[in-house]
């Protein structure tokens, strides 16, 4: 075990070294530079105000050189000054990551709860109403843009019904109010932009959960257990889940940098300071040390799902412990 998943932290370096490497890349050759961003609107700045702009910030240095000192710094864990404030990097995302990592938690806790029953409720009775019910839930979840959904929950419950806030995390008189009612105004301020998150996902997950089960109970050993006279229930979770687990966590660890780069869309929607509104106002501004400090920790996270999803492999599949 301790050998599979040495193997495992061990392809993460390379793979990082290259997100960073392409992402580097293609950020410098997109159109516009920080230079231009910040003299577009001025009219008395001039050429030589712009040279000094491209060596204050390393920018009149070809790209390769610009990427090996970026390397350095982040080898001692050091994303640079902000473009835009000065600011270390690292603190301006600091601040925001646990804002981010609580709306991914609570999403990915959410599909987990709700979209593994849906999907073991369909495959054990299928073609039933609710079967038919969760198969239009599904093409709805996969059909429905996460921004639309956000734009009419939040003139739903927010405009017309008034029973939810529709932007940042907390409200303005909160300082003034209790432990329980901090908590409440926290919770109601995470109850859109969680579900919204979660929709997609809930929808996905259900049907690829359910096609697993369904291929899982067609097989002899569970035809033989039911023979025996098993219950359903322990046949279903006791024998034909943990073999369905595969496909499931597959999905699981894919949908991870699904709903960190869904944060870009639903945090600016809603305002919620997290590292989406960030990296979505740092893009803008072409702030190129904090697009890669986002990047690069938004690569981590991906990779560490995705070690995650491995592990769980071996601990459902013990054949992959002892694979060489």
């Amino acid at each position: 075990m301790l050998s599979y998943i040495s193997k495992r932290l061990l392809l993460i370096a390379p793979l990082l070294f290259g997100i960073t490497l392409i992402t580097f890349t293609v950020i410098h050759l997109a159109p516009g530079s920080p230079v231009e961003v910040q003299t577009e609107m001025s009219l008395k700045a001039s050429a030589q105000a712009r040279e000094n702009l491209k060596k204050l910030y390393g920018l009149d240095k070809p790209l390769y050189i610009q990427y090996l000192e970026w390397l350095k710094r982040l080898a001692r864990l050091d994303f640079g000054k902000s473009f835009v404030d000065g600011r270390n990097v690292i603190d301006k995302i600091i601040e925001r990551i646990p804002v981010t990592l609580t709306i991914n938690i609570l999403s990915l806790m959410l599909i987990l709860i709700v979209a593994i029953p849906i999907g073991i409720l369909s495959s054990t009775r299928q073609y039933s109403i609710f079967d038919k019910f969760s198969t239009v839930f599904v093409f709805i979840g996969f059909s429905t843009p996460a921004f639309w959904l956000a734009l009419l929950l939040m003139i739903l419950f927010g405009v017309n019904l008034g029973l939810l806030p529709i932007s940042g995390i907390q409200s303005i008189d909160v300082s003034e109010m209790g432990p329980f009612d901090r908590l409440w105004d926290w919770v109601r301020h995470l109850i859109l932009p969680v579900g919204v998150s979660a929709f997609g996902g809930l929808a996905g997950l259900s049907r690829y959960s359910r096609s697993s089960m369904l291929e899982v109970i067609r097989q002899d050993y569970i035809r033989t257990a039911m023979a025996k006279g098993l219950t359903e229930q322990k046949v279903v979770f006791r024998h034909a889940f943990r073999n369905a687990l595969m496909p499931i966590v597959t999905i699981l660890g894919l949908s991870v940098p699904g709903l960190i780069g869904g944060g870009v869309i639903f945090e600016t929607i809603f305002a919620i300071p997290g590292m989406g509104q960030l990296f979505y106002s740092s893009t803008m501004s072409r702030d190129y040390p904090t697009i890669m400090g986002i990047l690069v920790t938004g690569a981590l996270l991906t990779l560490l799902g995705n070690l995650i999803a491995d592990i769980s492999y071996a601990f459902v599949d013990p054949r992959i412990r002892v694979k060489k």
